[in-house]
This record gives structure tokens, C-alpha cells and sequence, in this order.
């Protein structure tokens, strides 16, 4: 039997699942009556917001002149803050289907996902789908991705996911143009762990790669990174149900069952090998992702602290395995109790992963508002990372704060260029370079500090560009600013959750704007409040909540004024005593409330 290893690759909404769907069907891997739409988004996360979040490996089987093939092919997700996903799914393929959109044409993330394949000497197949609708421009698509991409526009296969047109030619094609597995270089069998997922009653379900020899059930398997054995007492293909195989062999795609219970003993990207028979040398891992975005996570006020931490800490844990591409370590704050730092590749990805500690991990999950890393060279010409303003040394031994830049390529219609430079410039963007995609879109390239646009900057992007723009960006390096810490003071004491770095220019902007919105979250108090926006001992801004104040001279019907001066200066000095003794309580209520709007 043959075998024929690939992903299917492309920009978010391009239709990669619906031709999922249709391979399934088309090689009667589901009947007609089991076939549904974005049958392989098992998540309802992803069915509701119509996008792919968790990569699926499914096998169905072809024939081609006679012969039988074996198609092991893992439908990814389309979003950038989703492409650990597809880079790890790309390292146990051997080829890749790139769906292009023929009415809407090449976007950002298929530039992108295309040079991750070509990195992974991958075998590219381009496919233009949608070919049944109206505004379809297959030969314009196909002229771009020769342009921009370098692959014969001759080469492009036509096909419509939807009706079905132009399947089968593609599955034929596939097997014609994608190189089998290589073959065995070593004796001894080495699996790469591409992928692993948690079962409350089977444990962790691993699924794997079979570069090198043989993986049985009953054999003594080791994981390469921790030494630690089990006994493989299941092996399998999703098909796309799980069926079971006696054995998986060179080249083979599937999943194995050892009762491995404990989270922390798989590690995607590690290498099994037999315990008896051990391979001498690990398969390459996988680049670790750059986490780009932190946030803290605390679990809600509404149980018992202690347990509701607890199981924040458990959801976390096994959320953590189904996505190793975010990190996590417990933390303290004084506002908001014990919770946990994280770090996510991007914004979506922050707001996935908390949605599915709700769904999945049954949390109530209070966050704080994201912020980037910053390198700090110190005096002594040290290099910090920090994630966390609070962690930022004294200013004194501050040398210099570096904010990470990104270089963004943005692909949008002609009339949006004028728009789309000015928010660039306006995010303090720094022109590039400018090229010509066809004759009615464009590609401009901006270097900008990532802080600049991790909250609503694809939002105003969409918007200018009425839904046509799109983005992608990647990390180029650290760069020295005019940065500044600023800090948030109440009544005299810094609130370090409050505090944000911030270019010099905009910090008086934004101080103003949070001291507003604490202002009017914070109750009244029996003193005067002071709220102070500061950088290092310099006060930039500042609001003040008034006293609770009793009328104490309502007990003066006459006489002279001194009496009611005497009153009032009596209370003045109690309210003065008790200013210098009193202290501000924040709820977390009003603390949230702050927090979650960001600085906006």
C-alpha cells in the first residue's frame, strides 16, 4: 500500500475544513447520512465562531489506477495565533494542500503558512477553491500566486469544496505529485509526538509520527526527553472514528494509548523509542513558540478561594497538553489573591484559551488586561525579560528598556493605502516597503512595536479596509525607546497591578484616562482620595474623589459665625488624622472593572 502524508494549509476562511468535510466523504470515510459541516471541529468553541482552533489527523483511503493509498492528512487552523498548530503538523507531513479563496486571492496567513512549508522541505500542492461562485477569478488568483509565491499558475488545481467539483482530480493529483514517507534510516524505531490530547478514563491520547522502524501494542515504549516507560496497550487511526491496528510502521500516522496519567510526562515534539531497542539520537523537536502576549488569569470570587484556585490550577494543567503553545506559573496579587501568569502567541489565542478554561475546565476566570515582553539592560550591562511591569528594577539601574518590534505585512485594496498608513504611522510605524500584488491590492510592509497593536489594531484595519484587509507579522527583535514605567497612586500608595509601560509621548494621555476610570469606581471614603498618575517621582496627572462629609453645623441655628468656623475646622482635622491613618479599600469588583477595559 502506498502512503501519503500531508496537511491542508491556507488563510482563515479559505474553506480548508469544508474540503476536509468533502475528502471524507468523497473516499467514504463518513456515509452520507453522518457527514456535517466542519465535521473534524469537534470543539463547539470552533463551530461557533466558524474557525479551527486544534489540528485533526484523520486517514481515508483511495484508489488510484488500481492501487490502494493511504491519505494521512491533518486539517489546521487559519489564524496566526494558531501556527504552532500548523508547524507542528507540517513537521509529520510530507506535503501540503495550500487553499487559496478564488474570489478573495491570496491573503497574508497563506504567504506565511507557504514559507513554513517550504521551510519544512515540503512538497507544495496550490488549490484554488470556491471556483463555483460567482466572483470567482481563478486566473487572476493563479497569476498571484505565481507572483508572490513562485509556483506555476499552471499548476494550480481547481475545485469547489462545496459542491464537490474538482475533488477527485485532487485526490488523484495528490497521490501523483506528494513523495512517499522516507524510508527507515535506523534499526531501531523512532515516533515523533506531534500532538497529545487528555481522556478522563483512558488518560493522555498521544498521536504520532513513525519515522524509523516499528511501534506494537505490548512493547515497552521510552519517552527519549524523560526516560520514563510504559506499556503501549493501544494503537490506532482516526478514520475519522478511532479504530484500532495491531501495529504502525514506517511512515505511518495514528495514535497510541499507554495509561500515562500524569500531564507532565508528554511533551509534544519528544521522540518515543522501544525501551529494550532504544534509538541513540532523538528526532528533531520543534522551534518553541514566542509567547507575544501575558496575561494573568484569577479565578472569580464567588467560591472558596482555595478551591476555586485549585481548580484553575487542574483545568490549566490539562487545557496546557491539548495546547503546549501557552505557558503558565502561579502568581500573587494583592488586589486579586493567587492566580496565574500566562503567555500566548496573540490576542486570539489569549481569549480561546480563556473561553475554553470556562467550557471545558468549569472556571469562572477573571483576567487582567495583556501586556508584551520588554528587555531591560540594566547598568551593569545585564539583560533582563520581563513580562510584568511590576517586575521592572529601579529605575536608577536602568540603562535602557527595549519593546519588542514586529514586522507587519498587511495585504489590502488600493483605495485603503492612504488609511492604512496613517494608522500604521499612527501606532508609530516605520514604512518599509511597498508592493504591487494585482491590479486592485497591494502589500505594504511596516516595522511596529508590538504593544501598539495587540488590542484593536486588526480591528481598525478590518474597518478601513471594509473586512478586505489582513494581516500577518513575526518578530524581528528588541528595539530601545523613549519608555517609561507609569504608575498608578492611590491615596499616596502604588498599585503595581495598575501599572503599565508606555512611551514617554502618550503617558500623560493614558494616566488621565485610567485615573478617570478609577475615579469612578472607588467608593466615596470618610477622607479625601487622592489618585496619581506618576513616572518615577513626577506627578503627570491626577483626580481626587471627595469626602463623605457630614453636615455637622446643622446644629447651628444662630449666633455667630465662629461657631460654625470652630465646627468645621474640627472636622477638618479629623478628616486630616484620619487621611494620614485610613486606608483605601479597592474592591475587586471595581479593581475588574478597570482593569478589563485596558487603558482604553
Amino acid at each position: 500500500m502506498h502512503i501519503r502524508n500531508f496537511s491542508i494549509i491556507a488563510h482563515i476562511d479559505h474553506g480548508k475544513s469544508t474540503l476536509a468535510d468533502r475528502l471524507l466523504q468523497i473516499t467514504h470515510a463518513v456515509s452520507d447520512r453522518e457527514a456535517r459541516a466542519q465535521l473534524l471541529d469537534s470543539m463547539d468553541l470552533e463551530r461557533e465562531r466558524g474557525i479551527t482552533i486544534k489540528a485533526s489527523a484523520v486517514t481515508v483511503y483511495h484508489e488510484y489506477k488500481g492501487e490502494r493509498y493511504e491519505l494521512n492528512f491533518i486539517d489546521t487552523p487559519g489564524h496566526v495565533d494558531f501556527h504552532y498548530e500548523v508547524s507542528r503538523a507540517l513537521t509529520a507531513c510530507d506535503g501540503a494542500i495550500l487553499v487559496v479563496d478564488s474570489t478573495q486571492g491570496v491573503q497574508a496567513q497563506t504567504v506565511a503558512n507557504a514559507y513554513l512549508a517550504v521551510d519544512n522541505s515540503l512538497e507544495l500542492l496550490p488549490v484554488l477553491n470556491k471556483t463555483d461562485l460567482p466572483g470567482s477569478m481563478p486566473d487572476d488568483v493563479a497569476m498571484e500566486i505565481e507572483q508572490v509565491l513562485g509556483l506555476p499558475a499552471e499548476d494550480c488545481m481547481r475545485c469547489s469544496a462545496k459542491t464537490g467539483e474538482g475533488i477527485l482530480e485532487l485526490l488523484d493529483a495528490l497521490c501523483v505529485r506528494f513523495p512517499p514517507p522516507r524510508d527507515s534510516v535506523i534499526n531501531e524505531t523512532r515516533c515523533l509526538i506531534f500532538d497529545a490530547i487528555y481522556d478522563d478514563y483512558r488518560g493522555i491520547i498521544v498521536f504520532i509520527r513513525v519515522f524509523d522502524g516499528t511501534l506494537r501494542v505490548g512493547d515497552r515504549m521510552r519517552m527519549m526527553s524523560s526516560g520514563r516507560t510504559w506499556n503501549v496497550t493501544e494503537l490506532g487511526r482516526y478514520t475519522p472514528k478511532a479504530t484500532k491496528v495491531g501495529e504502525l510502521n514506517t511512515g505511518e500516522v495514528g495514535y497510541l494509548i499507554a495509561s500515562i496519567k500524569t500531564l507532565d510526562d508528554v511533551r509534544i515534539g519528544d521522540t518515543v523509542t522501544l525501551d529494550a531497542h532504544p534509538a541513540a539520537e532523538a528526532l528533531p523537536g520543534y522551534q518553541e513558540p514566542l509567547r507575544m502576549v501575558f496575561c494573568e488569569f484569577y479565578p472569580s470570587s464567588s467560591g472558596e478561594k482555595g478551591a476555586e484556585f485549585e481548580t484553575l490550577r487542574e483545568a490549566i494543567h490539562k487545557l496546557h497538553l491539548n495546547d503546549a503553545s501557552f505557558t503558565f506559573e502561579p502568581h500573587h496579587s494583592e488586589a486579586l489573591g493567587f492566580g496565574f501568569r500566562c503567555g500566548f502567541l496573540g490576542m486570539l489565542h489569549m481569549q480561546i484559551v480563556q473561553e475554553r478554561l470556562e467550557r471545558e475546565g468549569g472556571v469562572d476566570v477573571v483576567q487582567t488586561p495583556p501586556t508584551v515582553p520588554y528587555e531591560i539592560l540594566l547598568r551593569d550591562d545585564k539583560v533582563l525579560l520581563i513580562n510584568n511591569p511590576a517586575d521592572l528594577p529601579d529605575m536608577s539601574h536602568v540603562a535602557e528598556i527595549r519593546e519588542p518590534i514586529v514586522r507587519i505585512e498587511i495585504i489590502c485594496p488600493n483605495e485603503s493605502i492612504g488609511d492604512v498608513m496613517k494608522l500604521c504611522d499612527s501606532r508609530r510605524g516605520m514604512y518599509k516597503s511597498q508592493k504591487f500584488l494585482s491590479d486592485t491590492r497591494q502589500i505594504l510592509d511596516y516595522e511596529v512595536p508590538l504593544a501598539e497593536i495587540i488590542y484593536d489594531f486588526y480591528d481598525k484595519l478590518k474597518s478601513i479596509t471594509r473586512g478586505y484587509g489582513t494581516m500577518d507579522w513575526e518578530l524581528i527583535g528588541y528595539r530601545s525607546d523613549r519608555l517609561v514605567k507609569l504608575q498608578i497612586l492611590v491615596n499616596g500608595q502604588t498599585v503595581e497591578a495598575l501599572s503599565v509601560i508606555c512611551h514617554r509621548d502618550t503617558a500623560e494621555q493614558r494616566g488621565r484616562r485610567l485615573l478617570i476610570k478609577l475615579r469612578r469606581q472607588i467608593e466615596r471614603h470618610q477622607f479625601e482620595i487622592p489618585l496619581q498618575a506618576a513616572i518615577g517621582g513626577k506627578v503627570i496627572a491626577r483626580e481626587t474623589i471627595k469626602a463623605v462629609r457630614k453636615n455637622v453645623t446643622a446644629k447651628c441655628y444662630g449666633g455667630d459665625v465662629t461657631r460654625k468656623r470652630k465646627l468645621l475646622e474640627k472636622q477638618k482635622e479629623g478628616k486630616k488624622r484620619m487621611k494620614m491613618v485610613g486606608n483605601v479599600q479597592i474592591s475587586q469588583e471595581a479593581f475588574m472593572t478597570v482593569l478589563e477595559s485596558g487603558e482604553e
